[in-house]
């Protein structure tokens, strides 16, 4: 898949993950695509591709959980850029049902967006 689809598909992800941060009330929205940090959107793009490679929701929240990590955050009981902590660096098993609906909804919004070859659409 080419990169720029790759960041567009990220950019849909990152939007919807967004738009059910603000359905679900998270006291921590994160900001729109423009205006998020780098980190953030290499985050995503990352996920759209291990997604692409048909990892589960489990395991695209596990890689996320180790590039957290591997950035320095820890588990805390909010989100806090500032510290670097987060309520979600736990278990897949362990997450509220809100988040475990935010996995799924990344993993189905890439799979709506690269299993068909535009001639198929």
């Amino acid at each position: 898949m080419p990169d720029q689809l790759i960041a567009d598909v990220a950019r849909v992800c990152h939007d919807a993950n967004r738009a059910w941060q603000i359905a679900t009330g998270d006291p921590a929205v994160s900001p729109p695509w423009d205006e998020a940090p780098e980190w953030q959107r290499e985050s995503a793009v990352d996920g759209v591709r291990q997604a692409q490679n048909g990892a589960t929701a489990e395991q695209l929240h596990q890689s996320w959980c180790d590039f957290k990590t591997a950035d320095g955050w820890v588990y805390g009981p909010t989100k806090d850029e500032a510290k670097k902590t987060h309520p979600c660096l736990v278990p897949y098993s362990e997450l509220p049902a809100d988040q475990l609906r935010k996995d799924d909804l990344f993993a189905a919004i890439v799979a709506a967006l690269t299993t068909k070859e535009p001639h198929d659409v």
